[in-house]
């Protein structure tokens, strides 16, 4: 099936009913693998889709009292525990600017964060959703010896990271996943249904081959 735009919608409405029994292996990045990254983690799995989500950077930063007082972590440490930290810290303002219920939903889905450059499994897709965080990970492919010559495509869609925008993110990565799912040649097709998306959207996407 030749896949555009234009049938984008009904195929997001019944894929998640039809997903095929060798669901693509996709990975959505972001710096901290807390808001987008996350909320595109949750809306794929429950497509059916095997996906992990990851941050890049060398720490965890989550939104403090001021822009220039980050919350900062390691990757080591839970979801819950980053949840008791700030209800320690201010209930009152992580309640308010939504980070409590960001780290209740991200503890659903996983225990802790995740780093991209420690991960050692093998992806068709990388979804990026932001181009400093797509630099970073064609760095760590490049960085490495290639072994098997095996590809993967990554992505990347510039996402705002506050909710709203990782929601609306979040569906459109969806649809990118769908899309390329149900192609019959994705090596292919992969350009053209970008360019259709591109159009649809009005977002740019960047697109590399890497290999492991």
């Amino acid at each position: 099936m030749h896949i555009t735009a234009d049938n984008i919608f009904n195929i997001f409405i019944t894929a998640g009913d039809v997903m095929p029994s060798h669901p693509l292996r996709v990975a959505v990045v972001c710096s901290s693998n807390q808001n987008r990254s996350m909320e595109a983690h949750n809306i794929l799995s429950k497509r059916g889709f095997a996906v992990r989500s990851f941050g890049t950077g060398s720490h965890v930063k989550l939104p403090g009292p001021a822009p220039d007082k980050p919350n900062v972590y390691d990757f080591k440490t839970t979801y819950e525990q980053m949840y008791n930290d700030l209800v320690r810290k201010d209930k009152e303002l992580y309640t308010q600017n939504g980070i409590l219920h960001m780290l209740d939903r991200n503890k659903r889905i996983k225990s802790k964060p995740e780093r991209f450059q420690s991960c050692k499994d093998k992806f068709d897709l990388i979804i990026t959703c932001e181009e400093r965080v797509y630099d970073q990970v064609l760095e760590d492919f490049h960085s490495k010896e290639e072994e098997c010559s095996q590809p993967v495509h990554v992505i990347n869609v510039d996402i705002q990271d506050n909710h709203e925008e990782a929601t609306l993110g979040a569906f459109l990565i969806c649809e990118l996943c769908q899309c390329l799912q149900h192609t019959d040649d994705m090596e292919n097709e992969i350009d053209e249904l970008l360019q259709d998306l591109e159009e649809k959207s009005k977002r740019t996407f960047l697109h590399t081959v890497c290999f492991y």
